[in-house]
């Protein structure tokens, strides 16, 4: 439950500088020289990195690892396994680490059913506990394309499984996809490595041999504490937009757990109970933000990540992620693009304002660490960027 003493007043420069560092892009994770562990670390603390975009991924984990590079994040993925890539909050694919991933998939198996996917009657119930039970036995020691996997499924239930029923832009496909959610969601199927320029399936035991999902509701209060070290203070309606689950649901969960309401500006939010500490230092420092960085997608409230001009200029439809951001002590303050070539990287950063001559040279700096992360050289120039938002 709630605690009721005085509550916490904070300023939104001490929320924000609160963030920066736990996010690592104030004081990056330091220490010994960068290496899986680290990596996962890195990802835990950010709740999981948007990884639709592959490249993006890698640069939005190496910016908090320094001395990481694409590659270090790969082997972290692929061969360590600390990560693992699957689909995570608002089922987007993200990359997790591999130690959380049974208390992600305990808290979103608990999660309600949205009514779109109740609506989905292609299969049924019985139908998808044999799919469930078909693609587990497939994957099980394999890596297997969409393809492969429908040959394995249709094998294992009949051909019902195969028929082309489920929508899929101007084509079809099979009847058992509409189980996918459920598969992932459960922890039965995650992403194996691509094959060339397709993605596979795999299972989640070849990260985690013992594998187990955590209890719904210890998931659920575990999720709800690592939400808020990353994102607090934060709202029940935030922590429902970060997730995609119903505003109502999310309060009666904020009022089940040991929370400590603070004001943030005279707004009521919550933290959780045991971790009240704020920093008195202002937020600091220059940084490049990849599409769909944890940062720029997950802070609220809006209006004060992305002030003024640039909720114009780096939001889509009130969308974050959509833009890579230019973020200048804590907020927003531009966007940028960057094109490669071989092994050269052009980096276009529009600012909204003026850069002075320090903010010039770390805005450098930063540019020259991009060209670092994705192994190339990156060169800068300042001025508009044409390129319009990610879908």
């Amino acid at each position: 439950m709630r605690r009721a003493f005085a509550v916490i007043e904070l300023s939104w420069a001490q929320v924000s500088a609160r963030r920066l560092a736990r996010h690592r892009l104030s004081a990056p994770a330091s220490g010994a020289a960068p290496d899986a562990g680290r990596v996962a670390d890195v990802v835990s603390a950010i709740c999981g990195a948007h990884a639709q975009i592959a490249s993006a991924a890698e640069l939005s984990v190496g910016l908090r690892v320094p001395g990481a590079t694409r590659a270090l994040v790969r082997r972290a993925l692929w061969t360590d396994r600390t990560l693992v890539k699957t689909r995570g909050p608002r089922g987007t694919v993200h990359l997790l680490a591999a130690a959380d991933l049974p208390m992600w998939v305990g808290a979103l198996s608990a999660l309600p059913v949205p009514s779109s996917e109740r609506s989905v009657a292609v299969l049924t119930p019985q139908q998808t506990e044999q799919v469930l039970a078909a693609i587990a036995d497939a994957v099980a020691e394999a890596d297997l394309t969409t393809a492969e996997l429908t040959e394995e499924v249709v094998s294992r239930t009949g051909p019902w499984a195969g028929d082309l029923v489920m929508e899929a832009f101007q084509d079809k496909w099979p009847r058992w996809v509409a189980a996918m959610t459920a598969a992932t969601r459960s922890g039965v199927i995650c992403f194996g490595p691509n094959r060339g320029r397709v993605s596979t399936h795999t299972s989640p035991t070849r990260w985690l041999p013992d594998f187990v999902p955590m209890p719904g509701p210890a998931a659920l209060a575990a999720l709800v504490r690592g939400y808020l070290y990353a994102y607090g203070p934060a709202t029940p309606a935030q922590f429902a937009r970060w997730l995609a689950v119903a505003p109502g649901w999310a309060t009666l969960l904020f009022d089940s757990l040991d929370l400590t309401e603070v004001t943030v500006g005279g707004t009521r939010a919550w933290v959780a109970a045991d971790d009240t500490e704020f920093p008195d230092d202002r937020p600091s420092g220059l940084r490049l933000l990849p599409y769909f960085d944890a940062y720029a997608v997950g802070c609220h409230p809006r209006e004060r990540l992305f002030p003024g001009a640039a909720a114009d200029r780096a939001l889509a439809g009130g969308q974050a992620g959509n833009y890579p951001v230019l973020l200048v002590d804590g907020v927003v303050a531009g966007v940028w693009h960057q094109r490669r070539s071989g092994r050269s990287i052009r980096v276009t950063v529009e600012p909204l304002g003026t850069l002075g001559a320090a903010r010039q040279r770390a805005l450098g700096e930063e540019v020259e660490r991009v060209g670092e992360i994705l192994e190339g050289r990156a060169s800068l120039t300042i001025g508009a960027v044409s390129v319009g938002p990610h879908a």
